[in-house]
């Protein structure tokens, strides 16, 4: 396994980390507990130590679970999670203030509320769920942040930006109180290597690339005629045509990264790792074999250059969240 640092710290986080939200047993449907911690153990067993959860995954179930496997392991993992808008909302509303989604006190007792779930005293990073950048030179977030490094209940601090927003938080990274962004990253959408990775890379700030897959789409396990199960998120993130469409332009994928790659979900996930910027990716999994495929995968490293051009092509800006 490859490590990479994070931030500008001393702290070593693995290329390949693990995303928790299909395991809340909420929006993703079908997560079973004990084959959760299956999967979480066998991570730990291959070397993978970052795993990303957040609160609002299942109202704490994924932290529990990941608080229980931590503990039986043994092992001192980089665990991350998330502070959920008060509002719940996603993405925040240009109209939402600060006082509104993340007042101070808000900030402080629900991080006390996921390290009570996790049975941790720190949490290696914290993130806010959502961000707008208006608020970037206010105050109180700013004063939650210096109070839970000051008392040592958070390491580091981050941001997980909007939907197909990723310079929505660029702002708050020039106060040199971000130490990460987590963002959309994948073969459709491409935008944060125009202006998010170089600024990144520049302010010494970690990226942690999630959905590489777009939530399935490009595994290329989604069909016209695929189902899912009932109350399932993906029944609206893929409504209407959109498993048609993505459906046609996996197909032409598919025929450029068949040469250099032994599947479509390889090439989606070494393409996340062929940036610098990148310093870990956290595809969700639930299942082992999707593990063990996801290891083998990024232990072949990066894509060519010359796939990596090619792959440009396709590009596909739109927004299935909405």
């Amino acid at each position: 396994m490859e490590y990479r640092k994070f931030d500008k710290s001393d702290q070593t986080v693995s290329r390949l980390g693990v995303g928790t939200w299909g395991m809340g047993k909420t929006f993703w449907i079908g997560a079973d507990d004990a084959e959760s911690k299956r999967v979480l153990h066998k991570a730990i067993d291959e070397g993978i130590n970052f795993f990303d959860s957040a609160l609002v995954y299942g109202m704490g179930h994924s932290e529990r679970l990941l608080g229980e496997v931590e503990k039986e392991s043994g092992k001192e993992l980089f665990i991350t999670t998330k502070i959920p808008s008060k509002k719940f909302e996603w993405p925040a509303k240009d109209d939402s203030t600060l006082e509104e989604s993340f007042p101070t006190d808000y900030i402080i007792q629900t991080t006390e509320r996921s390290l009570r779930n996790l049975k941790r005293d720190y949490i290696d990073l914290q993130q806010f769920h959502v961000w707008n950048d208006r608020w970037s030179a206010q105050d109180e977030w700013k004063e939650a942040i210096y109070r839970l490094k000051k008392d040592g209940k958070v390491r580091f601090f981050g941001i997980s930006l909007n939907d197909h927003q990723p310079t929505n938080g660029l702002e708050a990274g020039k106060t040199g109180l971000i130490d990460s962004y987590q963002v959309i990253f994948n073969i459709f959408d491409q935008s944060p290597i125009d202006e998010l990775f170089p600024f990144c890379l520049e302010h010494g700030i970690s990226v942690i690339a999630r959905v590489p897959f777009d939530e399935g789409g490009l595994t290329g396990n989604v069909t016209p005629q695929t189902t899912f199960p009932k109350k399932d998120f993906r029944n609206r993130y893929f409504r209407g045509d959109r498993k048609q469409q993505v459906w046609e332009r996996v197909q032409k994928i598919q025929e450029v990264v068949k040469d250099e790659t032994e599947s479509l979900a390889e090439a989606a996930l070494r393409f996340t790792i062929s940036f610098e910027a990148v310093t870990t990716v956290i595809p969700g999994v639930r299942r082992l074999p999707h593990l063990l495929a996801n290891i083998q995968a990024v232990e072949k490293g990066p894509l060519s250059d010359d796939l990596i051009r090619k792959l440009a092509e396709h590009r596909w800006v739109r927004n299935f969240y909405e």
